[in-house]
């Protein structure tokens, strides 16, 4: 590996750390807050998912990086502003409906882009991707279903789904940009080319708001 693409993978592995950690955090707000028992559990499990992926991956940058630093030291000890994860990932938990309505435009996202990180020629990403493919069906299944059930529920829930998906999709156009350190990986074939998964992110959540 050159030192190029090995400091590119590095970059790359926090940045994938970056957006499961921060998202992590954010679902994790939920806990006793859920609106019912299984709800709250269920929201636990996923957040302890998305924090052992972040783990996975700082994990890895801190063996790319071989200068002292931990996962601790990618995860906690960085200035705010040196965190590159998705904005989607950080915004508020705001009530329930935005919440699901998020998770499943990032669960739809993952269920395509982490099958195509799964055959990175780089085994510790694809190793991670592989792992995570699993959690993420669980997902996707979960607010896929909770977006048909709040969506097709009460008059309100159905103008809180509305609004949610009003004041989220704007910032689903970040997830299928490229940045040079991106593309050089995706030629090489170790990173994921993201922009050719924005037509099909789309008509699966198409599928899903319509009938919704």
């Amino acid at each position: 590996m050159s030192d190029t693409i090995k400091d590119a993978t590095l970059e790359y592995a926090i940045r994938l750390g970056d957006d499961a950690n921060v998202l992590g955090h954010r679902i994790s707000e939920w806990v006793s807050r859920g609106p019912f028992l299984e709800e709250d559990i269920a929201y636990a499990n996923v957040a302890l998912d998305y924090i052992g992926r972040a783990r996975m991956f700082y994990g890895y940058a801190s063996e790319l990086a071989n200068d002292g630093r931990t996962e601790d030291d990618f995860a906690y000890m960085r200035d705010d502003r040196q965190y590159h994860n998705l904005l989607l990932m950080e915004m508020p938990k705001k009530d329930f409906a935005y919440s699901q309505v998020r998770q499943l435009f990032i669960d739809v996202y993952y269920s395509l882009m982490l099958p195509e990180l799964s055959e990175s020629k780089d085994d510790s990403l694809a190793a991670i991707a592989a792992k995570a493919i699993k959690e993420t069906r669980y997902h996707q299944r979960r607010s896929r279903d909770w977006v048909l059930r709040l969506g097709d529920g009460t008059e309100e829930s159905h103008r809180r789904t509305q609004r949610a998906v009003d004041n989220l999709w704007g910032y689903t156009h970040e997830m299928f940009e490229m940045d040079d350190t991106e593309q050089l990986l995706a030629d090489s074939g170790i990173g994921v080319d993201i922009t050719r998964l924005r037509d099909e992110w789309h008509r699966r959540v198409s599928e899903i708001l319509k009938e919704a």
